[in-house]
């Protein structure tokens, strides 16, 4: 995969063009694979790779996913990956306009959706998991008393250890340590709210 930090997002047009619920699906899923074809993304969400691979088109057409190497298998079939290391979407990025905001806010809702569903396929297959990953998941919240400005300041280090967690273990990874190794999502929200 490309070694280009996060892509952030700020028209509307790449918004949207990821903000389809199948995209965003096959964008995730490129993005735990490293690289994959219509055919093996077709089989993953269980749709035609003709269809799939129109959506990957779509993708590639706004820059967030890209052609890889061939590997293997037939050599018919188009390799694709992300372009970068992920996404970020901010809400400050397309507040200009009414039009906009709408958009922003249908991505963040799927996004929010598809995360949702993420830890649901997790807790009904909890039970196949070893007790030692059971064990290491994380359900925690918080209600804290901060400023916009601790807020944010918060979040920045939340990031900072995520990304330190995320680089160790992939160049552990790459140097061979594989042993019980698992692709792991962790969501964080931080929002204010009134009672």
């Amino acid at each position: 995969m490309p070694s280009q930090e996060n892509r952030r997002i700020t028209d509307v047009g790449t918004l949207r063009a990821l903000g389809h619920p199948l995209r965003m699906t096959l964008y995730r899923a490129l993005l735990v694979a490293g690289a994959a074809t219509a055919s093996q993304l077709g089989g993953q969400v269980d749709e035609a790779p003709s269809l799939v691979s129109y959506h990957l088109r779509k993708l590639a057409d706004h820059g967030l996913i890209e052609e890889a190497e061939r590997r293997g298998g037939d050599g018919r079939e188009r390799w694709w990956q992300p372009a970068s290391d992920g996404v970020s979407v901010r809400g400050a990025d397309f507040r200009d306009a009414p039009e906009k905001e709408v958009a922003h806010l249908a991505f963040t809702r799927l996004y929010l959706d598809q995360r949702t569903e993420l830890y649901r396929r997790y807790l009904d297959e909890r039970a196949t998991w070893p007790t030692e990953w059971n064990d290491a998941v994380a359900d925690a919240e918080g209600n804290l008393r901060l400023t916009a400005a601790e807020l944010a300041s918060l979040q920045g280090e939340l990031l900072t250890v995520i990304r330190k967690y995320d680089e160790k273990g992939r160049a552990d990874e790459a140097a061979g340590d594989t042993e019980g190794r698992e692709n792991v999502a962790l969501h964080v929200y931080g929002f204010p709210f009134r009672a």
